[in-house]
C-alpha cells in the first residue's frame, strides 16, 4: 500500500495539473486559442510536448514490459523515428504552415475533394479513442498493484482528471503541462533504473553479462519472415507509423500550428524526436534490467509483462521514490491522453460541426468532453489483454486506414486514381482483419498484422500512381 508521502506527492501532482486546466480556462477567449494557442507557444514547450506524446504509458509500461519478456526488437521502433523526422521536416512541416489550417485534413479536401477529408479524420478519431483506451489501461495497471483498487474504478478516474484539464485549457494547458510531465518522466525512469542496479547483485556489470547471454538485447532477427516480428519488420512499420504520425496526424500538426515560425516548428520536431531516442532507449535498459533483477528475486506467478514493472515499484521502491514514480507514469499517460482529447476535439469541429464563432469555443469543450467518455470506455476493452502493446500495434493499423497512402499521393501525384486506390486499401485491409479474427472462414495468407499498414499504404500509393491521368 501506499505510504502517505506517497500519497501526498501523487495528489499534488494531480492538484497541480487541474489548477493548471483551470489557469489556462481564465484565458480561453476564442477557438483559435483553444486549438492553437494563438501561434504563439514557445518551441521548447511543444517539443517537449512532442516528446510527452510519444511517450505515453504504453512506452512507460509496455516498453520495459516487452523487453522483460522477449528482448529489445521493439526498440527498432525508436530507430526509425529519425528518417521520418527528415521527411517530415523537408515536406510535411512547410506543408501545413502554407495552408494555415486547425484541421490536417484540409489538405486532402483542397486534393480531392470534401470525401477525402472525411475519411482521414473519422480514421484519426477511430485511432485515438484505440490507443487512449490503451493508455489509460496501463495507466490503472501500477495504480491497482499500489491500492488495490480495482482497474475499472482507476481508469473512470483518471479519464474524468484528464476529461477537466483538456476541456478546460485547450492546446495551451496541454503544451505546457506536457512539457512538465515530460521531465517528471524523464527523472522518473532514471531513478528507477538507478535503483534496479542497485537491488541486482553485481550491478550493471552483470545486468549486461546475464542479458548478453540470453540474447536479450537482439534486435531480432534480419531474415524477412511474413509472419513474425523481425528486425526489417518492426523497422519499416516504425518508419510508417512515424511518418504518419509526423506528417497526417492531427496533435502533431496542431503543434506545428501552435510554433510562432517554420523554423520553431521544424525545430519542434527535431526536439522531440532527438529526445525520444535516448529515453526510449532507457525504457528498454529497464526492462532488462527487471529481468535480471527477477532472475535473482522472487515474482509472483503468472505476472503479466506489462505488470511487472509497476510490481517492482510498488514493493522494491522506498517512500517518496515509489510516489514520485506513480506521478511520472500518470504523467506519461495523461499528457498523451490530453493531446489525444485535444486534436479531437478540433476535428470534431473543424471537419464535421463547424460553427459560428461565438458558439466555436463551447462546442470544442463539449466535444472534449465526449471524446474524454468515449476513451474511457474504450480502456475498458484492453481489460485481461496478454500485451497492450502488441494490441495498440495491431490496432493502429487496422484504423489507420491508408491515411498516409492518400498523403502521399497528395503530395507527389497530380492526377492520382484516388478512389480506386482506396477501395483498393480498404479491401485490403477489411481481408487482413477478416482472416486474422476468422481463419477457417476466409481465404488467408500468413501475414504479421503489422504489415498491413505497410502494404496497405504502398497498394494505396501504387494504385493511384499507375491509374493516374496523363496530363
Amino acid at each position: 500500500m501506499l505510504h502517505l508521502v506517497d500519497t501526498l506527492i501523487i495528489t499534488a501532482y494531480l492538484a497541480g495539473v487541474l489548477i493548471f486546466g483551470w489557469w489556462f480556462y481564465r484565458k480561453q477567449k476564442t477557438a483559435a486559442s483553444f486549438t492553437r494557442g494563438e501561434g504563439k507557444l514557445p518551441t521548447w514547450a511543444l517539443g517537449l510536448s512532442i516528446f510527452a506524446t510519444y511517450v505515453s504509458s504504453i512506452s512507460f509500461l509496455a516498453l520495459p514490459g516487452n523487453a522483460f519478456a522477449r528482448d529489445w526488437n521493439s526498440f527498432v521502433f525508436s530507430l526509425s523515428i529519425i528518417p521520418a523526422a527528415i521527411i517530415a521536416v523537408r515536406f510535411f512541416v512547410p506543408l501545413y504552415r502554407r495552408l494555415n489550417n486547425d484541421s490536417a485534413y484540409a489538405f486532402l479536401e483542397e486534393r480531392f475533394g470534401r470525401w477525402a477529408r472525411l475519411y482521414a479524420s473519422a480514421c484519426y478519431l477511430l485511432t485515438q479513442l484505440a490507443r487512449a483506451g490503451a493508455i489509460l489501461y496501463l495507466l490503472a495497471l501500477p495504480v491497482n498493484s499500489l491500492t488495490g483498487i480495482e482497474l475499472p474504478t482507476i481508469i473512470c478516474f483518471i479519464g474524468f482528471l484528464v476529461l477537466i484539464y483538456s476541456a478546460l485549457g485547450g492546446i495551451e494547458a496541454v503544451v505546457y503541462t506536457d512539457a512538465i510531465q515530460g521531465i517528471l518522466l524523464i527523472v522518473g525512469a532514471l531513478l528507477c533504473f538507478f535503483y534496479l542496479l542497485d537491488g541486482i547483485e553485481g550491478g550493471l556489470p552483470t545486468m549486461i553479462s546475464e542479458a548478453t547471454k540470453s540474447n536479450k538485447f537482439s534486435l531480432g532477427s534480419f531474415q524477412i519472415d511474413w509472419t513474425n516480428t523481425s528486425f526489417w519488420l518492426v523497422l519499416f512499420y516504425g518508419f510508417f507509423i512515424n511518418l504518419q504520425n509526423f506528417g497526417a496526424d492531427q496533435s502533431y500538426i496542431q503543434r506545428y500550428m501552435g510554433a510562432k515560425s517554420l523554423d520553431d516548428a521544424k525545430k519542434t520536431v527535431w526536439l522531440g524526436s532527438l529526445l525520444y531516442l535516448p529515453v526510449s532507449l532507457l525504457f528498454f535498459l529497464i526492462g532488462t534490467a527487471l529481468w535480471v533483477y527477477y532472475s535473482q528475486h522472487s515474482l509472483p506467478p503468472n505476472t503479466p509483462p506489462d505488470g511487472v514493472f509497476p510490481y517492482f515499484i510498488s514493493t522494491a521502491l522506498p517512500t517518496g521514490i515509489k510516489g514520485l514514480l506513480v506521478a511520472a507514469i500518470l504523467s506519461a499517460g495523461m499528457s498523451t491522453l490530453s493531446t489525444s482529447i485535444n486534436s479531437s476535439a478540433t476535428l470534431l469541429l473543424a471537419d464535421f460541426c463547424p460553427q459560428e464563432d461565438e458558439k466555436s469555443l463551447s462546442f470544442l469543450r463539449i466535444a472534449s468532453v465526449v471524446m474524454a467518455i468515449f476513451s474511457t470506455s474504450a480502456a475498458m476493452l484492453f481489460l485481461g489483454v496478454k500485451s497492450a502493446l502488441d494490441v495498440w500495434w495491431a490496432l493502429a493499423s487496422l484504423f489507420s486506414g491508408g491515411i498516409l497512402g492518400l498523403f502521399l499521393l497528395g503530395l507527389l501525384v497530380k492526377k492520382p486514381a484516388t478512389k480506386m486506390a482506396i477501395i483498393t486499401g480498404l479491401l485490403f485491409i477489411l481481408w487482413s482483419s477478416l482472416s486474422n479474427l476468422f481463419p477457417t472462414t476466409f481465404f488467408t495468407v500468413p501475414l504479421h498484422a503489422n504489415y498491413v499498414i505497410i502494404i496497405s499504404t504502398l497498394l494505396i500509393f501504387m494504385i493511384g500512381w499507375m491509374g493516374r491521368k496523363k496530363s
